[in-house]
């Protein structure tokens, strides 16, 4: 079975940048769409930033359009979001998720995720 596990969080200055990584192991990755989530305690988690299984399909949320970018390396059965121009909206856990059926904004349809990695933004 796949695991995910991300890396990358921190504290990051507002306007400041992040790379997050998204490491899979234990199954075949390139059959996986990956998504991006975040959440705040109390809060609902966010859709982030989807891509499909070679990289060729991508959504973002209007949130981040601009600012976030997706993307994979099959080789390296990782997935990264590049994060610039970070506010302290942006300040949550984000977690990345897969779904070898589906290619979906959802949450609930993910039945794989990691265990998540905080980003904070803040002067």
């Amino acid at each position: 079975q796949l695991q995910l596990v991300e890396s990358g969080g921190g504290l990051v200055h507002p306007g400041g940048s992040l790379r997050l990584s998204c490491a899979a192991s234990g199954g075949t990755f390139e059959n996986y769409p990956v998504a991006w989530f975040r959440q705040v305690p109390g809060t609902e988690r966010e859709f982030v930033a989807l891509i499909n299984k070679d990289g060729g399909s991508i959504r973002y949320a209007e949130s981040v359009k601009g600012r976030f970018t997706i993307s994979r390396d099959n080789g390296q059965n990782t997935v990264y979001l590049q994060m610039t121009n970070l506010n302290p909206e942006d300040s949550a856990v984000y977690y990345c998720a897969a779904n070898e059926k589906t290619y979906t904004t959802l949450d609930y349809l993910y039945s794989l995720w990691g265990q998540g990695t905080q980003v904070t933004v803040s002067s």
